[in-house]
């Protein structure tokens, strides 16, 4: 669809009918009634940062008596937790820490494989690749083939925001452009690194400016090498603003409501024919409204969030654990499926607890 076809779509069509659409896409691409869900943990590794993101209440400047960079010890309970409570999965993030380059990533993604080799290393993103790159001196191909070389298994799509450089210079104006992130996700996916794409609405952007991101997202899928799988999943979610700077100095607030997240998760949908997996972002939106979305295009609900500090502190509140999470799934008439991070089934621990039959 172009970007005329999109608008209309979104502002003329009932939300009833566009979820309708979108729920019979995500039928087709998923016949069974199934919803999966991942159990991992995300560790920000640093939360020192010069990117001066106006909607992020976590980083702290170099310098800062608050900033930190992860030790060892701790990060390694972390996962030793996690893999404990059945996890599989790592996503490890951080910020653009100018004492950090491409060594440190290096160093430390050997020493948790060498140590947890059964976990899967969910790393970084497009804008902490490009400041490595940047801070090392390195191309975007010789930083990922290091990185990939290093232990990383696959990269998301955190940073995106909206892929429109009016955008970022209003709220991340220290953030890599639109182009570098298009281009990082580009050397992935011809290197063969499995990644996912996002998007963070409901803040200055206008909707042309959101069905334009889903166009660049869907475009660069369609670049993909034969084989290579390349965004295996779309996460749209909406802008948090509880003590942001956006919101106490411009006032930018998130007005956006259950039926307009709604209708930007069915419009995903239905613009990304070419991306398998639509995930809901109960951790933003609620379980109820997550609910809703099963029905409107998404067949994923993600994780359980063991640990997340960055959205959190920007006032989401919403919490589930492995039980809960399947029940949400259960109570809304579809079957939890565990998966791992490439969208496969693996079986329950036995130590996750899992609810009754409805």
């Amino acid at each position: 669809m172009s970007l005329e076809e999109g608008l209309l779509l979104y502002e003329r069509v009932p939300l009833s009918e566009l979820m309708l659409a979108a729920h019979e896409l995500r039928m087709r691409l998923h016949p069974e009634r199934v919803v999966t869900w991942i159990i991992d943990r995300n560790v920000n590794y640093t939360n020192i940062c010069t990117a001066n993101c106006l909607f992020c209440n976590f980083f702290r400047p170099p310098g800062h008596p608050d900033g930190y960079v992860i030790d060892e010890e701790t990060l390694y309970g972390k996962i030793e937790e996690t893999l404990d409570l059945g996890g599989d999965q790592l996503l490890l993030q951080g910020g653009h820490n100018p004492a950090l380059g491409i060594e440190y990533y290096e160093t430390l993604f050997r020493k948790i494989k060498s140590r947890f080799p059964q976990l899967r290393l969910h790393a970084l993103g497009p804008p902490e690749v490009i400041h490595i790159v940047k801070t090392s001196r390195l191309t975007i191909e010789e930083a990922l083939r290091r990185l990939m070389a290093a232990g990383l298994d696959s990269l998301p799509g955190a940073g995106a925001e909206i892929l429109s450089d009016r955008v970022r210079r209003l709220i991340a104006r220290g953030k890599c452009s639109a182009s570098e992130w298009l281009e990082v996700m580009r050397v992935a996916h011809r290197l063969g690194l499995l990644t996912t794409a996002t998007m963070m609405f409901g803040h200055v952007e206008t909707v042309p400016e959101r069905i334009q991101h889903l166009i660049l997202i869907r475009d660069l899928q369609d670049e993909k090498p034969e084989g290579a799988v390349g965004f295996i999943a779309f996460i749209p979610w909406p802008y948090q603003d509880e003590g942001t700077r956006l919101a106490r100095a411009l006032g930018v607030r998130n007005r956006v409501t259950a039926e307009e997240y709604l209708r930007v998760l069915a419009l995903s949908r239905l613009m990304l024919p070419n991306i398998p997996n639509i995930q809901a972002s109960w951790l933003t939106v609620g379980p109820e409204v997550a609910q809703l979305a099963l029905y409107g295009g998404a067949n994923d609900l993600g994780s359980i969030m063991i640990e997340e500090n960055v959205v959190s502190a920007a006032g989401a509140s919403y919490r589930m654990d492995a039980e809960g999470l399947q029940r949400c799934i259960l109570e809304a008439g579809f079957q939890p499926r565990l998966r791992d991070q490439h969208y496969r089934p693996r079986p329950v621990p036995p130590q996750v607890k899992q609810p009754l039959p409805i």
